[in-house]
């Protein structure tokens, strides 16, 4: 275990940290307003549905070790091999990950980490995106994430061709189970 970086809590005050591929990356100390609504609205969902299942939802807060340089904190999770969570966090691939973007995490969120995510097997994630009120779900077929669907919620003010607004998806199944699905207004309820 001594040569397992991600083990090695290097905190500032005031500061929680993730570690990728061996460096610390300090986390924003407050996320902003709508950061928090998304993460607790997709929780919130999480937990409603799992009470009494095998799978179990995790709200920001609590650590991922992933590889011996890789510790991550991921914003919402659900985790369905209850033997990979222990007290001092989730030891293995969660089943379903949820990033919230803001403009510092951004590029990571869709990069290095969505990288790491499919390369430890993940099964599927999610992006969602404050500013254009989306979510991109990537599922892993065959090893490697596949982009599932962007949901989004659109403006008023977006003009649709006649019968292409019935087209667009308004709920996002969790593929975790065939009969759970979660409602973009829900989602974004009271982000602004």
């Amino acid at each position: 275990m001594a040569d397992n970086l991600a083990y090695q809590y290097e905190y500032e005050e005031g500061y929680r940290s993730e570690m990728l591929d061996g460096a610390i990356v300090l986390q924003t100390p407050r996320p902003a307003a709508n950061h928090n609504f998304i993460a607790g609205n997709i929780y919130c969902s999480f937990a409603n549905y799992l009470r009494g299942k095998q799978c179990v939802p995790v709200l920001d807060g609590m650590d991922v070790y992933l590889t011996k340089k890789d510790r991550v904190m991921p914003d919402v999770m659900i985790a369905c091999d209850r033997n990979k969570i222990q007290q001092n966090g989730i030891h293995g691939a969660p089943d379903l990950v949820v990033e919230v973007l803001s403009p510092r995490t951004r590029k990571r969120d869709k990069g290095y980490k969505k990288d790491l995510y499919e390369r430890c097997g993940v099964r599927e994630y999610w992006i969602a995106d404050p500013e254009s009120k989306s979510v991109e779900v990537y599922l892993l077929k065959e090893g490697r994430f596949v982009l599932d669907e962007v949901y989004e919620i659109f403006p008023d003010y977006i003009v649709f061709e006649p019968g292409e607004r019935e087209t667009c998806k308004d709920s996002i199944p969790v593929s975790l189970y065939e009969d759970f699905s979660i409602p973009l207004e829900e989602i974004f309820y009271n982000v602004f």
